[in-house]
């Protein structure tokens, strides 16, 4: 082998050395690491996780289904998946706090790393809370024509709301950029991806939803 060829399997060596590991996709299982949080004492979700696959039926009610995720995900900087609803909340106005039923909401929770790797125990309401917090919520939900990204009326300028689809039935692929969903709303680089929930809200419509969330990857 002489001198160039060399130097060439080297510097591809270094490279691929080099990738970061949030080019690596990795699928997200519903398993038993997701745990529910509840709002109110008898308002509660029906989630069937199973694999790769979560059902979900909201019947005036509301509460959220989160997992943390491992350091090995927390570069993860672009998202995709599938959902579909069959029974459909009406249109709601999405920045109206106590007002913005939505058939499904996909969280992805940001910290600083040494934020996280603090509050190690704490649970998702905590996380949340932080004053270093930065969530992005995407949506299926709201009227048509809305704003795609809103202040969310919980989170404060912790949270944006990304309503990619408003109120009503159907099945739809997402792919989604996280990094640069994180720009515009926050204007500054992500930080670590430290955990998702899932949520689906009824109770203020007293209505019902059926819908399923599948395929959830990070890249």
């Amino acid at each position: 082998m002489n001198i160039a060829t060399t130097f060439r399997a080297l510097t591809l060596s270094l490279a691929a050395a080099l990738i970061p590991a949030s080019l690596t996709a990795a699928q997200i299982s519903f398993d038993a690491g997701w745990q529910e949080q509840r709002f109110a004492m008898f308002s509660s979700n029906g989630y069937g996780p199973r694999g790769s696959t979560l059902d979900i039926v909201s019947d005036g009610t509301v509460s959220l289904l989160w997992t943390r995720l491992p350091e090995s995900l927390w570069p993860a900087r672009s998202a995709s998946w599938a959902w579909s609803v069959q029974d459909s909340v009406p249109p709601t106005d999405l920045r109206r706090k106590g007002g913005d039923d939505r058939n499904l909401a996909l969280y992805f929770v940001f910290l600083p790393a040494e934020t996280a790797r603090a509050n190690a125990d704490s649970g998702i309401r905590r996380l949340l809370d932080a004053d270093e917090a930065r969530v992005l919520v995407y949506v299926w939900g709201g009227a048509s024509g809305q704003p795609r990204v809103q202040t969310s009326p919980y989170l404060g300028p912790r949270g944006r709301t990304v309503a990619l689809r408003p109120a009503g039935t159907g099945q739809a692929t997402e792919k989604i950029d996280l990094a640069a969903d994180f720009r515009a709303a926050f204007g500054e680089a992500p930080t670590a991806l430290v955990g998702l929930a899932v949520s689906a809200d009824s109770d203020d419509t007293n209505t019902r939803i059926r819908a399923r969330i599948s395929d959830l990857t990070l890249r």
